[in-house]
Formats: structure tokens, sequence, C-alpha cells
């Protein structure tokens, strides 16, 4: 019985170890890929000046930090879907976080194909954007039917990764006993609905969607900054909250 705890003891600060990892990459990606370029974006849409405008020079800068984030985040989710296998042995609940962030990881490399092909025409979309960041699907699809294609696949599995570690992360936080990594899976649910607004904008427009997407920057560091909170404030070797399964 000693035997047991002691493993599953092991197994818990593994798991532990893997989301505080996973999580400071994603808090990386976040500032690279979300953070920076949507600042460069807005700055250009209300505050147009310099280097902060309609630019290839800018599209091409915002292009290239979604590849680096990307690549981030699908690090991130490596270590998050390593971070649910090691707790699965502990409780197979976990077992669906893990293909989903699976999935997710496939959808980023789509992702940075996508990303690659923007960097490539960011002429031709200038004229398409109209200052107007939330246009930016609708003008990728009319200029490049191949990337707008394979963005959308893209991110449809990555959404579908982000969800699986909302879920772990609820999972984890019922399991460590934490309400942070309650709070930090609230958070990323919170931030996977916002990333959908421009979709929703496409077919069905709405005044004021646009200030909505103000959030996401800061929604996509505050989630992971608080799976870190929740990881770092527990003490090691910490025995965790027995599953109910």
């Amino acid at each position: 019985m000693a035997g047991a705890t002691g493993n599953a003891a092991e197994y818990d600060q593994k798991g532990a170890t893997r989301l505080g990892s996973g999580a400071w990459l994603g808090l990386l990606a976040a500032v690279i890929a979300v953070v920076v370029p949507s600042l460069a974006l807005f700055a250009s849409a209300y505050a147009p000046s310099g280097f902060f405008s309609f630019a290839p020079s800018l599209l091409q800068v915002s292009g290239a930090l979604v590849l680096v984030g990307a690549v981030f985040y699908i690090l991130s989710l490596f270590l998050y879907r390593r971070a649910f296998a090691t707790l699965r042995r502990l409780d197979p609940e976990f077992s669906l976080a893990s293909f989903l962030c699976l999935l997710g990881s496939v959808g980023f490399v789509l992702i940075l194909a996508a990303a690659a092909v923007l960097t490539g025409t960011a002429s031709s979309l200038l004229g398409c954007i109209h200052g107007s960041p939330t246009h930016a699907l609708s003008c990728l699809e009319s200029n490049q039917p191949f990337g707008a294609y394979t963005a959308l696949i893209g991110f449809v599995l990555a959404w579908v990764g982000g969800f699986g570690i909302v879920y772990g992360l609820w999972l984890a936080g019922g399991r460590y006993d934490d309400r942070t990594l309650d709070l930090g899976s609230l958070v990323y649910l919170l931030f996977l609905l916002l990333v959908l607004v421009p979709f929703f904008e496409i077919a069905f427009p709405f005044p004021g969607g646009e200030f909505l997407l103000v959030l996401v920057p800061v929604l996509s560091v505050a989630a992971p900054g608080f799976v870190l909170l929740g990881v770092v404030s527990r003490p090691r070797g910490r025995a965790a909250v027995p599953s109910s399964a």
C-alpha cells in the first residue's frame, strides 16, 4: 500500500512539473504570437504612424512572430499532453485531455504552414484589409484559398487542443484540490470563446465586436499565469486528493 501511495505521489509531482513547464512555454508563446502582434495591429488601426501602419513590413514581422509563437505553442501542448498522460495513470479521465492536446499540436503545425503563406503574400493582403484586423480571415481566403483552408483546419484543431487544456486543468484542479488551476482552466475557456469572435463577425456582424478582441492578449497571458501560480504554490511531494474515480 505504501508503495502504491509512493508511486501516486511520484506521478502527481511529475504531472505538476510538466504542467508548470507547459504553462511557461504557453506564456512565452502568448507574448510572442498574441500580445506583441495584437498591440502592433491595434496601434496600426487606431494610431497609425511609422512602422505601426498597414505596410508589408508590419505584416511580415507579425507573420514571423506567429510562426515563432506557434512553435512554442506546439511545445506547450506537448508538455501539457505529457502531464495529462502521466496523470491518466492515476485517473483515466485525463486520457481525453491528452488526446485533444495531440490534435491541437497537429493544428498548430497547419497554422505554421498558413503563417508561412501569409509572410509571402503581405503586399496583396494590404489592399483587402483596409485598416480592419477583423477582416484578415476573409482577405486571406480571397487571396490565398489554400492558406485560408489550411489556417481554418489548423485553427479548428488548435481550438480543440485548447479545450483539451481546459478539460485537463479542470481535472487537475480537482485532483490537486487547487482552485488556482480551476481558475486557469476557466480563463483558458474564456480565451477560446473570444478567439471565435472574428468568425462570428463574418457570419453575423455586430457593432463593437473588435473591442472584445482587446481581452484576447490579456487572457492569453493570464491563463498560463494562473497555472504557473497553482503549480509553484503547490508544496513538493504533497499527496494529491484521491480521485473519486
